[in-house]
């Protein structure tokens, strides 16, 4: 490595940083991310789905909760309103994070939730 042109340091033009840790942006920061979620999750009682490797399930009965992952983005549904707000919770001590409320769009899916159920569009 060496330093780009036009930000050398007078006599330490042989100096560079060297990551610790995977950077957003770069090549390798989407796996690091999706490393850390993966061992949180995994931690916090949940298990990846043998079929689908981006969906995670805990609980059982009314208590269940799914989470599904899409780049950095988490979609979580459950019966109980009381687990998504703790896992929310849980979520935001461990996380930088935002809740958009209920979902609208997903990957161009127009997605509709009323009292009589959910439709996709």
């Amino acid at each position: 490595m060496r330093q780009p042109s036009g930000f050398a340091i007078a006599r330490e033009e042989g100096k560079v940083y060297r990551l610790r840790k995977a950077l957003y942006g770069l090549r390798q920061a989407s796996r690091a991310w999706n490393t850390k979620l993966d061992a949180t999750l995994k931690a916090m009682s949940f298990t990846q789905s043998a079929h689908e490797a981006v969906v995670y399930r805990r609980g059982s009965g009314r208590f269940v909760l799914l989470v599904g992952v899409h780049v950095d983005d988490l979609i979580i549904t459950g019966a109980e309103e009381e687990e998504v707000k703790s896992f929310k919770a849980q979520m935001k001590e461990r996380f930088d994070m935002s809740d958009l409320g209920l979902l609208y769009f997903y990957l161009g899916v127009e997605v509709r939730q009323d009292a009589s159920g959910i439709s996709l569009r």
